[in-house]
């Protein structure tokens, strides 16, 4: 079975636009807010989210990249070797409404493991959840704050978020593991 794309460029500019809004609207504003986005895609797309906040509000968001392979359940299963990506928080969590940010919410066994990562770094006010794409099926009672848009996928299929940053271009597809 061919991939078929669930959102081109445009649809993912629009989602980001009313995610960053949506934000906004929730936090009154953005004085007590910081974005951490989960390596890979997440981080890709918090730096989206924190410039369009950025030049919207005209105020400096604190902006972070969060490592959250040492943290899964699963990690030993994955490979013998991790991948281990570098963890950007450089500013105190402590009264921070922190909005963490993912491209995929599946399982919800990634958002465990950075909720985790991050009360190492300190304890925020709050913690929510921006995806750009929600699947379902989830494996634990997590659930996101702001949604890009929710797909249906089935159990043996992937999505892949393709973002310009990591490839040439920017869409969501769904094709056959």
């Amino acid at each position: 079975m061919a991939a078929r794309v669930v959102m081109n460029s445009s649809d993912i500019e629009r989602s980001l636009d009313r995610l960053s809004l949506e934000i906004v609207e929730r936090y009154h504003g953005v004085e007590e807010l910081a974005i951490i986005g989960i390596h890979t895609g997440g981080a890709f797309l918090a730096d989206r989210i924190h410039a369009r906040l950025a030049d919207r509000e005209e105020k400096d968001i604190p902006l972070a990249s969060l490592d959250i392979t040492l943290y899964r359940d699963d990690w030993s299963l994955a490979a013998q070797t991790p991948i281990v990506r570098k963890t950007d928080i450089k500013f105190p969590l402590e009264k921070k409404s922190v909005v963490l940010v993912d491209d995929v919410i599946f399982t919800g066994r990634t958002i465990r493991a950075a909720m985790d990562a991050i009360m190492d770094f300190g304890r925020p006010r709050s913690i929510s959840l921006a995806v750009l794409v929600d699947r379902g099926s989830r494996e634990l009672p997590i659930q996101p704050d702001f949604v890009g848009q929710v797909v249906t996928a089935e159990e043996w299929e992937k999505v892949d978020v393709m973002l310009a940053e990591k490839s040439e271009r920017d869409e969501v597809l769904i094709h056959d593991k």
